[in-house]
C-alpha cells in the first residue's frame, strides 16, 4: 500500500508502539498538527541524519493535546504506528506550509520471541547496573519486543536508524545483541579502571608474592 502523508522530519528515531512527547512551535508544524487533530489523520516522522532526510521513518498519530498556548504553540503526545519508506518527497503541497511524501509500508514482523529476547534483556539489565541507571522495562521479558528495548541500549542515532530499517524481529534482536556484546565489556573495563583509580593513595593489604 502507498499513500500521501504530511511529514515532520526530526533528528530522532521513533519506533512503532513508542510514545513521544513533542513541543510544536514552528508555524508549518502547528498547521500540520492542527489538521491532524481536526481530522484524526496520522503524520510521518522520517529521521534526519547529518542534515539529510532518511528513507525510513515511522507513521504516528496524535494521542493527546497536552497543552495549547495562546500564541498557537502546542504540547502533544504521539504514538508510533508503522514503519514507512519514502518513495517521493512532495515539497510544494498546495495551501500547506509543511512538506509531504508518498510512502509505502513494508511488511514488518512484530511478535515476541522470548527465547531470543531473554539474553538481550539480561545483558541490558547488566549494562544498566554498571551505569547505575534505573530504567524499568515496559513488559515482562517473554512479552518484550526489540522496539521496546532499542532506546534503552545506549545506541547512537545511526545505530537506532539501522534497527528501524530491519523488518524482522529476529534481525532487530540480533542487532541489539551485537551492540550489547560490544558495549558491556567496555563499560566493565571502565568500572574496573575507576576502582583502580579510587585505590590510588589508600592503604591496601596486599599478600606478598614469592618468586624465583
Amino acid at each position: 500500500m502507498t499513500n500521501f502523508i504530511p511529514i515532520f522530519p526530526l533528528g530522532i528515531v521513533v519506533y512503532p508502539g513508542e510514545t513521544l512527547n513533542l513541543h510544536i512551535f514552528e508555524p508549518r508544524y502547528r498547521q500540520l498538527i492542527s489538521e491532524c487533530l481536526a481530522t484524526g489523520k496520522p503524520f510521518g516522522i522520517p529521521t534526519v541524519l547529518d542534515g539529510r532526510l532518511g528513507e525510513y521513518g515511522t507513521l504516528v498519530r496524535v494521542a493527546a493535546l497536552r497543552q495549547q498556548y495562546e500564541d498557537g504553540k502546542m504540547d502533544i503526545s504521539t504514538e508510533g504506528l508503522a514503519v514507512f519508506r519514502i518513495l517521493e518527497v512532495i515539497r510544494d503541497v498546495p495551501d500547506k506550509l509543511y512538506d509531504g511524501a508518498i510512502v509505502s509500508y513494508p511488511p514488518n514482523e512484530q511478535r515476541p520471541l522470548p527465547d531470543r529476547i531473554g539474553p538481550v534483556a539480561a545483558a541490558l539489565r547488566e549494562l544498566h547496573r554498571l551505569l547505575q541507571v534505573n530504567k524499568p522495562f515496559p513488559a515482562a521479558d517473554a512479552e518484550l519486543l526489540s522496539y521496546q528495548l532499542a532506546h534503552l541500549a545506549g545506541m547512537n542515532l545511526e545505530e537506532e536508524y539501522e534497527v528501524l530499517q530491519l523488518l524482522q524481529e529476529d534481525q532487530r534482536i540480533e542487532r541489539l545483541k551485537r551492540h550489547l556484546q560490544k558495549v558491556v565489556p567496555v563499560v566493565k573495563e571502565m568500572e574496573a579502571l575507576k576502582e583502580k583509580i579510587k585505590l590510588n593513595g589508600h592503604f591496601r593489604e596486599l599478600k606478598s608474592l614469592g618468586f624465583e
